[in-house]
């Protein structure tokens, strides 16, 4: 599992690219904004280097079509492959405390078949393009694992 963290900086413009690819912790949670706008939040677990370190577990947010498409098509342990950029925020608890937030927030993303659905390699037929420029890829095809 790849953790990428790029920063890059194109004269003045600094640019903020995150890809990873992990499983989802639990099923996404679909909601309304109150522009009508769909809103989809879920974590992703992404495996370290190291087998022995822990996972880490990322936040992340979808909006529009690509939350509905998310939290209508993948539940709790799927493999997913995200490209998005790293927003933090912060807002006040109801105790009155400043809780600081840090969330992925997806610009695109891949179904990736599991290698435990018995098909042993992803498989395109299976998937949809949504407007994303990446490739299905399994375990097999990321470097460092």
């Amino acid at each position: 599992m790849v953790t990428t963290i790029q920063y890059w900086k194109v004269g003045n413009l600094h640019m903020n690219i995150v890809i990873i690819k992990g499983n989802l912790v639990r099923d996404p949670e679909l909601k309304s904004s109150q522009s009508g706008n769909m809103v989809a939040k879920f974590t992703v677990a992404v495996a370290r280097m190291k087998k022995e370190d822990p996972a880490d577990f990322l936040n992340c947010v979808a909006f529009g079509k690509t939350a509905e498409t998310i939290a209508n098509n993948l539940v709790k342990g799927n493999p997913i492959l995200i490209e998005g950029h790293i927003q933090t925020g912060s807002y006040d608890n109801k105790e009155g405390k400043k809780v600081y937030t840090t969330d992925i927030i997806v610009n695109r993303f891949e179904f990736i078949q599991s290698k435990n659905s018995g098909q042993g390699t992803a498989d395109n037929s299976n998937t949809k393009d949504y407007g994303a420029d990446m490739t299905v890829v399994d375990d097999g095809d990321i470097p460092f694992n």
